[in-house]
């Protein structure tokens, strides 16, 4: 019989389902699949247990002084549990053997890894889950362990989730264990508030402030977690500060939080070489003898707001390693010609204008963002709009530099101080400047280029917050307005801009020791009001404006080469936006991501 069927056909009536496939053996031949041949034999295993029937294999089970009997099938339990399969499948002596024993084993919960193995169900609980946890982990029965570790990890909290971790390293689940520790370095400061965690010995406690993989916004939020932990015990524990405060990274600490913990601490006070230690690193601070402080966590690099025919609200983050870009909560206003800076591991955005159909105004705002929650709220409000305004961050204040509002160009500079969450007037530049490159570096706040209305200036500034006043330095080989300004190894450098009648792809470095600038490779493109900034002892440039419309292109600068590299495009293109480098958003506030167009239905 020739039989011309080629295609997978489902085979169903009331009694059988079925798929039937042309079979291996050539044409005449059809191989079925019978699809509940699995669960009814599993059910049927289950009443022959049930009424005892071809059970080859008596459980005792023993706990304290009580012993319960469990009639079962050897093939059953081996073909779920590694342990059993050992047990039945080698030289052992079980392995012919009518009867076993298991000591020290809770009869109840066997009694369900059991009924697993005949059913494929398990019902977890909050009781009973770290028992179940155990047995699975001894008797190997991989499915219910990760029944039990998801469980688990749906009920992770900061008040319980050091006592998890604890228990998955004693029994050897490597996989909730990680997974606890994560959680932990993600809600660290969390956890640090809850009971659990004063219970950590002096070394698990050092070992989880060093790694580098711990969330938080400010190294702050470390030093005081290691003087809680201390203050718990201060007998016990005193001893252990010096320690704990090496795996701090005390450079990184605010200097105004280290001079209070210097003249208010009460563990400092009783710990003199403690207290010797961190005044030696404020006067480092004072002196600006300041090695880098690393970064804890990965940093990604935030792009905010911007135009493209109007102003926009978006905020996004690009993350220079996976090459790939995030999505995140919107800015409650759409804002363009904006700055951006990170202080305290808050990402903060100054100013701007607000340029859409329903709106033409610029923009008093100081909006914060929080990675590790993915929301916005607002700050105190600038004492002057600044359309077009430049930041920089000295001291742990946010300093606004010129801008505009209409016709009027500002050379007046606001500082904003996070403790008292106020604006004040400082010192003002020599001259107004929009679009001005702003940065701060060893302890100054640089400003160069800009346009004030008339002049486009090739001159460049330096404020010095000690003594609120400003100095000249060489000015630059050409005029910029527009441009970017980042400070890398001890150098500035002044990117792109525009000289008045044309974007420019060139850039110079500003040597600070020699007070004059030098010329450096260009970029690939010609642009202007595009956001600037550095990651990784690199350049990096997003957007911006030229002859040719919006940019999305990104280009990357390497130091050490003196090249730009073209990297992965902006989502949207487009100039006038803020760009920061801060902590990464913590992925359980992130929104879900969107399907690409092909996967779409």
């Amino acid at each position: 019989m020739h039989c011309p069927m080629r295609k997978k056909r489902p085979i169903c009536d009331s009694d059988f389902s079925a798929i039937a496939v042309p079979s291996m053996h050539g044409s005449g031949y059809l191989d079925y699949t019978v699809e509940t041949h699995a669960s009814r034999s599993l059910k049927m295993m289950e009443e022959f247990r049930q009424q005892e029937l071809l059970c080859d294999l008596v459980l005792h089970v023993t706990h304290k002084d009580r012993t319960v009997d469990f009639k079962v099938h050897k093939v059953v339990l081996a073909s779920c549990s590694q342990y059993f399969r050992a047990m039945f499948t080698s030289s052992f002596r079980e392995c012919s053997a009518s009867e076993v024993t298991l000591r020290d084993v809770c009869p109840l919960v066997l009694g369900r890894l059991i009924d697993f193995a005949y059913t494929s169900r398990i019902t977890v609980g909050e009781k009973c889950v770290l028992h179940l946890l155990l047995a699975a982990m001894r008797f190997q029965v991989e499915d219910v362990a990760k029944a039990c570790c998801d469980f688990l990890t749906k009920h992770v909290e900061p008040a319980n989730v050091i006592g998890i971790a604890r228990f998955a390293e004693e029994i050897g689940c490597c996989e909730l264990h990680c997974w606890c520790r994560e959680y932990i370095n993600t809600h660290f400061s969390e956890v640090t508030k809850e009971e659990e965690f004063f219970s950590l010995s002096h070394c698990q406690l050092l070992e989880l402030i060093s790694q580098d993989s711990l969330k938080v916004l400010c190294e702050s939020e470390v030093y005081k977690a290691c003087t809680d932990w201390v203050r718990w015990d201060m007998e016990g524990r005193a001893q252990y500060l010096h320690a704990l405060l090496n795996a701090v990274h005390i450079y990184a600490l605010p200097p105004k939080f280290l001079k209070n913990q210097l003249l208010s601490c009460p563990i400092l006070s009783k710990a003199n070489a403690c207290k010797d230690f961190l005044a030696k690193i404020f006067q480092d601070m004072t002196l600006r003898k300041l090695p880098p402080a690393p970064n804890r966590g990965t940093q990604l690099i935030y792009v905010a707001g911007g135009y493209r025919q109007q102003s926009l609200a978006l905020m996004e983050a690009y993350d220079p390693r996976k090459n790939v870009w995030l999505k995140l909560s919107d800015m409650e206003t759409p804002c363009s010609g904006l700055a951006a800076c990170a202080l305290f591991g808050l990402l903060y955005t100054v100013g701007g204008r607000n340029l859409t159909p329903q709106s033409n105004s610029e923009s008093n705002g100081l909006s914060c963002y929080n990675p590790m929650t993915n929301q916005w709220s607002q700050r105190a409000s600038l004492n002057t709009p600044r359309n077009r305004v430049g930041v920089g961050v000295v001291d742990g204040c946010i300093y606004a530099v010129g801008g505009s509002q209409g016709s009027t160009h500002y050379n007046t500079v606001e500082r904003w101080d996070p403790e008292s969450n106020r604006w004040s007037f400082v010192c003002p530049m020599s001259v107004a400047r929009l679009g001005a490159g702003v940065t701060a570096c060893g302890g100054f706040l640089y400003v160069v280029g800009g346009y004030d209305g008339q002049t486009r200036w090739n001159t460049a500034e330096r404020y010095q917050p000690d003594t609120n006043a400003w100095q000249p330095l060489a000015p630059m080989s050409m005029t910029r307005s527009g441009l970017g300004l980042v400070c890398m190894n001890s150098y500035l450098y002044a990117v792109g801009g525009y000289n008045g009648q044309s974007q420019l792809a060139s850039v110079e470095r500003y040597n600070m020791a020699r007070n004059l600038w030098e010329p450096r490779a260009s970029m690939h493109q010609c642009r202007s009001a595009h956001g600037v900034t550095v990651h990784q002892g690199r350049i990096y440039v997003f957007g911006g404006f030229n002859q040719q419309g919006f940019l999305a292109s990104v280009e990357c600068y390497c130091p050490d080469k003196n090249e730009w590299t073209h990297i992965a495009d902006m989502p949207v293109g487009r100039s006038g936006m803020g760009v920061a480098v801060t902590m990464e958003p913590c992925p359980g506030n992130l929104p879900e991501p969107e399907e690409e167009e092909g996967q779409k239905e």
